[in-house]
């Protein structure tokens, strides 16, 4: 299915991942935003649960291993062109887990991948909905 103008809503997976007081972030290697600091993920295939989506990707993008995997929240993402048609419709659904093993490595979508110390993440010019998902998951964990 065609992402733009499709026939129905694309899903999508994020997660974010701590390893102490720090968050795994990757630099986008494609469009949207390519190049920008992001969570990662992706999207969902057919037949994979919304978790073990979250877990895949997160593998792929950074070769990390993750656990303890529970629900943050979901997001409409809808954008119409200017005559009102949907050009993109995603529906975003975002996770929270623990770093399990593995070093940060960029791979499949994305170019870079790090830990990066929580207090920082401030400065790197997160879409603003990541920033507001990454704050709901420190709440959660009671950082």
């Amino acid at each position: 299915m065609p992402r733009s103008y499709p026939d129905r809503p694309m899903v999508g997976v994020g997660a974010v991942v701590f390893q102490d007081n720090e968050i795994l972030l990757i630099r986008r290697g494609k469009a949207p935003r390519r190049g920008d600091w992001s969570i990662p993920g992706g999207m969902q295939e057919l037949g994979e649960t919304v978790f073990a989506a979250a877990a895949r990707e997160v593998k792929e993008e950074t070769a990390i291993v993750i656990q303890n995997i529970g629900l943050i929240d979901v997001i409409d993402a809808i954008t119409p062109d200017e005559t009102g048609r949907v050009k993109f419709h995603y529906t975003l659904i975002d996770v929270v887990a623990e770093w399990h093993s593995g070093d940060p490595v960029g791979g499949d979508d994305a170019m870079y991948a790090e830990f990066i110390p929580l207090h920082r993440i401030k400065n790197l010019g997160l879409w603003k909905e990541t920033v507001r998902i990454i704050n709901v998951a420190r709440e959660m964990r009671g950082i």
